[in-house]
């Protein structure tokens, strides 16, 4: 169930986030990347290093704004941190000691989706279902 559940819940984001139209899509999705990046902040667990990651997150986050693969590499960095903190045991949310390894789960759910140009899920679904004949 650790690994299921946030796969679901990538999925789950995937749908909420195709629910916003374009052309609002992609920069609302480059400001929650760069937003992720200040996600460990309040946590402290790698010292000065946690200040790297919203560094990088901030330019990854600009250049989604014109890029869906740099919002897909967000993620992907951002799953990279949640391991480090996972296999330090520092996860992201202190009162669930896997956290951070659900959040490394989920995350590259986000990614593929990114990574894939960020499409519409419900529009994909409908141009995939046979058409009905009307009567």
């Amino acid at each position: 169930m650790s690994v299921i559940m946030p796969i679901v819940i990538g999925l789950i984001c995937v749908c909420l986030l195709s629910l916003i139209p374009e052309p609002h899509r992609r920069p609302f999705n480059a400001v929650l990347v760069g937003g992720a990046g200040a996600a460990y902040l309040s946590g402290g667990g790698l010292g000065y290093w946690e200040f790297v990651l919203p560094v990088v997150m901030t330019y990854v986050a600009y250049r989604g704004l014109n890029s869906w693969t740099w919002i897909g590499v967000g993620w992907l960095l951002h799953t990279a941190w949640d391991v480090l903190h996972h296999l330090q045991g520092n996860p992201i949310l202190p009162f669930s000691a896997i956290s951070s390894f659900g959040c490394a789960i989920c995350d590259p759910v986000v990614a593929l989706w990114c990574f894939a140009g960020g499409p519409s899920i419900f529009r994909w679904v409908r141009a995939r279902r046979p058409a009905t004949p009307r009567t």
